[in-house]
């Protein structure tokens, strides 16, 4: 998995753009490996979170290679690229998203001096794309005549998309709306050139299908009927986030959507395919039940206070197999579905009905209700992707040296709260405070049995199981992995490329009919990453921060395509059959 904010080449303007793809092509085939698996691409807003796009279609024009524009287009950006190059450099650790904005002045420029030709294969891009590209160009441009304000602040006959004024308002910008039409066209060839190098190459290329849609997009302004607006979506507390969470994108009306005969689902897969093999649907779960957070709820109280809607859990699974049933009907593309975290009984019996391959993630793949240990690689689920990390978690180099054997110190507290027991004083008694650090808590080597975390919460054990459950699945966990991982000598508790090759052997080995890991994990094998292995996180989640969606790996694609993991990454995956 690489973002393609992630990687650049020596020819990038200030972040990764479709032209580079080739390259990231030509690392897999050299390195063994068949699928490249992207974060979503959609035209991103604010916040630059890849799942909080303006649009479910727009494809991202920050991404869009300059250096690939045709003819005179690409002769007028020539002039300018060198200069760009020194305002966005393409080797900082993290990518300033100014970039978007100066790439889509210097298109505008660059369009502007070229003047246009139409053209028919212009004409039938926008007449097959016309149920979203309509309402996307005319939803930015009336961004910019409102100062960038969200839709639902504008004036009423916009906001509520008054015919005769929308009209007179498209008469007025053509120009820009042919503009903002021949950008879209321009990634739409680029992306798909892309992908025609990638099946000439044998490599499959695996998009992402954010499950939600910003409530500041153009599919919102277009259809606020497909949407709940006076709700937020999120998640309810669990152990790896002690409120919950507010993603703040508005739940769907899937009553409404099924009563247009799912027309907007089934364009957006439409429009997908064009660009992806194989798509991963995010957050499946919430096919089947969202939970949903009153939008007037104070933001400060996170996830705390919502509920699964639909309210009646009879209905989850219904709604989940009609949906996942419409998509695998309307794609053209193998689907995946991302099932991490709790997941209803519905969910998982539709998935396996279906045959939808779900994730496995190693550090929690485990037996959590019997043995409390990890689960060998013949016992992964044949219908998954096995990987070690995903871009929500930390890389598996920090996880082991950081997280393993821990719980999250925020949610230990909370429950001490809600239990009336009293954290200051349990804390040291139970923890080690040598290794605990950065929000977590490490068991102390003494509370070596259930009844000594009893005795010191000062509890019986049927009132506090969370507690429980939570020592005896964290308790001593690198020791356990240690022993499926094989390898020799005694544990060490500090990360380096030889356990992380053990335990890439461990997910290459297993039962998954993919494996898929991150592109930090495999750097992580060749002495790539120079720093601490910490900062190297796509996203950390509940985390308002400019250092997520934003990392950058520190070595250009063409510098990769020669440097010796590349050998590396080959030998574990041939070793293990996979190739």
């Amino acid at each position: 998995m690489a973002p393609l904010f992630s990687v650049y080449s020596k020819e990038s303007l200030g972040i990764g753009d479709f032209g580079d793809l080739k390259l990231l092509i030509e690392l897999c085939n050299k390195s063994g490996l068949s699928v490249i698996q992207l974060l979503p691409l959609n035209t991103l807003g604010v916040t630059f979170c890849p799942y909080d796009a303006i649009s479910s279609f727009a494809l991202e024009p920050a991404y869009l290679s300059l250096r690939l524009l045709p003819g005179p287009y690409q002769k007028i950006a020539q002039e300018s690229i060198n200069q760009f190059k020194q305002f966005f450099p393409a080797n900082s650790a993290y990518v300033d998203y100014g970039v978007k904005a100066a790439k889509m002045n210097l298109l505008w420029e660059i369009f502007s001096a070229v003047g246009f030709t139409d053209s028919g294969e212009f004409q039938e891009f926008r007449r097959s794309n016309s149920y979203w590209l309509d309402d996307f160009t005319l939803f930015a441009l009336l961004k910019q005549h409102h100062q960038d304000k969200a839709w639902y602040e504008w004036g009423e006959v916009y906001r509520n998309r008054d015919v005769k004024s929308l009209d007179e308002f498209r008469l007025r910008k053509q120009k820009e709306i042919t503009f903002l039409s021949w950008v879209q066209w321009q990634l739409y060839e680029q992306f798909k050139n892309a992908k025609a190098y990638a099946q000439a190459k044998n490599v499959l290329i695996k998009g992402d299908l954010p499950f939600l849609v910003a409530r500041d997009s153009a599919d919102a302004w277009a259809h606020p009927e497909f949407f709940k607006l006076d709700f937020a979506s999120g998640a309810p507390p669990d152990v790896y986030c002690a409120g919950g969470q507010r993603w703040g994108m508005p739940p769907y009306d899937w009553e409404k959507i099924s009563n247009d005969g799912y027309r907007y689902l089934k364009e957006r897969l439409r429009y997908a395919q064009n660009f992806y093999d194989i798509l991963r649907i995010d957050h499946v779960v919430g096919l089947f039940r969202i939970w949903s957070i009153p939008y007037n709820e104070p933001v400060e109280n996170q996830g705390l206070n919502g509920f699964f809607d639909p309210l009646d859990e009879s209905k989850w699974g219904r709604q989940g197999a009609e949906i996942l049933s419409v998509m695998l009907n309307s794609a053209g593309m193998l689907l995946c579905a991302e099932d991490l975290g709790v997941i209803p009984k519905a969910c998982t019996e539709t998935l396996e009905k279906l045959g939808l391959p779900g994730n496995d993630v190693q550090r929690w793949v485990k037996d959590w209700k019997i043995k409390h240990d990890f689960l060998s690689p013949r016992k992964y689920r044949l219908l998954s992707v096995a990987m070690l990390s995903t871009h929500d978690t930390t890389n598996w180099l920090d996880w082991w040296e950081n997280e393993a054997g821990t719980v999250d110190a925020a949610l230990f507290m909370k429950k001490c709260r809600d239990r009336g027991i009293d954290y200051a004083a349990v804390k040291d008694k139970l923890f080690d405070a040598a290794c605990c650090g950065r929000g977590r808590l490490c068991w102390s080597d003494s509370v070596s049995c259930v009844d000594i975390l009893l005795w010191n919460l000062g509890k019986r054990k049927g009132e506090v199981m969370d507690f429980v459950d939570m020592y005896v699945n964290s308790y001593r966990e690198k020791e356990k992995l240690w022993k499926h991982l094989k390898l020799a000598g005694p544990l060490r508790q500090n990360s380096d490329a030889q356990i992380l090759s053990a335990a890439l052997k461990f997910t290459l080995s297993s039962n998954a009919i993919f494996c898929i890991e991150t592109i930090i994990d495999w750097l992580g094998l060749g002495g790539v990453l120079k720093t601490s292995v910490y900062p190297y996180r796509i996203n950390t989640p509940g985390v308002v921060s400019p250092k997520n969606w934003s990392l950058r790996i520190p070595i250009a694609l063409e510098d990769l395509l020669k440097h010796k993991v590349c050998v590396k990454i080959k030998e574990l995956v041939s070793s293990s059959g996979r190739i």
